[in-house]
């Protein structure tokens, strides 16, 4: 049965709703984030995560409206050289996506179902919270999103 989560506050997701159950899936998969996000959404883009929102410009649709298959651009966190990119599996509401990805905890596993929050003030997905699997609460760092990276086009979504 999926557990309530808590918002953080008044972040602008509802302050407590249902979820299926993130998990860990493959803990010693040892797969870092890149491959497996390509494999799973099927954009063909090659290098460190931290250069797909711009490699995918002129090739992708790229946009800040989550869609289920985009890629999500993650900034690293203080760390203008790192980033992270995450698959969207469903979206839960305006504010709350769930991302499948590989090596978020740094170990090169698998998760799946990860909820991922927009706290941004414009609600246009610029900043996130990402949920802490091991802990079951809201990971305690704001990221930066550069947006989704889409591997086929959003008729109307696209900015």
């Amino acid at each position: 049965m999926p557990a309530p989560i808590a918002s953080p506050g008044d972040m602008g997701a509802p302050p407590v709703f249902e979820l299926g159950e993130a998990r860990i899936a493959e803990p010693g998969a040892r797969l870092q984030c890149v491959p497996y996000a390509r494999r799973v959404s099927g954009v063909e883009i090659y290098g460190d995560a931290v250069t797909w929102w711009a490699q995918a410009a002129g090739r992708y649709p790229r946009s800040n409206t989550p869609a289920p298959g985009s890629v999500l651009a993650i900034r690293g966190y203080h760390n203008p050289r790192r980033g992270h990119v995450a698959v969207v599996g469903d979206i839960v509401s305006e504010r709350v996506i769930l991302v499948d990805h590989a090596n978020w905890l740094n170990r090169g596993e698998i998760s799946l179902g990860v909820p991922v929050l927009d706290v941004s003030d414009a609600n246009d997905w610029s900043e996130i919270r990402v949920w802490h699997i091991p802990g079951r609460h809201w990971g305690g760092r704001v990221y930066t999103a550069d947006g989704f990276i889409h591997a086929f086009a959003l008729r109307g979504l696209l900015s």
